[in-house]
């Protein structure tokens, strides 16, 4: 269960580091180039937000367990990945349709299975 758990924390922080690049090297006028023609419009600002939580949590997600120290954050950068991942499939669903927010359900549902299987890092067990 131990190597299903890293594999997935890898492969969820690398998504979050190229999602959270993605927000922070384009302005806001390519991103609403790049996407559908019917999407939601953030403003630019809260877009360079959620790209720096996504890149912090990326590294909450791999560095407290590789490092030893403070494993307890992983956990929660996995929760307030969630967070973000419920608010993408929430404008997803409102702008273009339910089958753009397929992919942010799935990152939703691993980022479950992390905070679900790293819960003991919360009490230092």
């Amino acid at each position: 269960m131990n190597i299903l758990l890293w594999i997935v924390q890898v492969l969820l922080a690398a998504m979050f580091l190229l999602a959270g690049g993605t927000k922070l090297y384009y302005s806001a006028e390519q991103m609403a180039a790049m996407g559908p023609p019917n999407q939601i419009h953030l403003p630019g600002l809260f877009m360079k937000f959620i790209g720096v939580c996504e890149i912090l949590g990326a590294f909450g997600l791999i560095l407290p367990g590789l490092l030893r120290i403070r494993r307890q954050l992983t956990p929660l950068a996995a929760l307030g990945l969630l967070i973000i991942m419920i608010g993408a499939i929430v404008v997803s669903i409102l702008g273009p349709g339910v089958g753009t927010a397929l992919p942010a359900l799935v990152s939703a549902l691993l980022c479950v299975f992390v905070f679900y299987g790293r819960r003991s890092w919360l009490t230092g067990a």
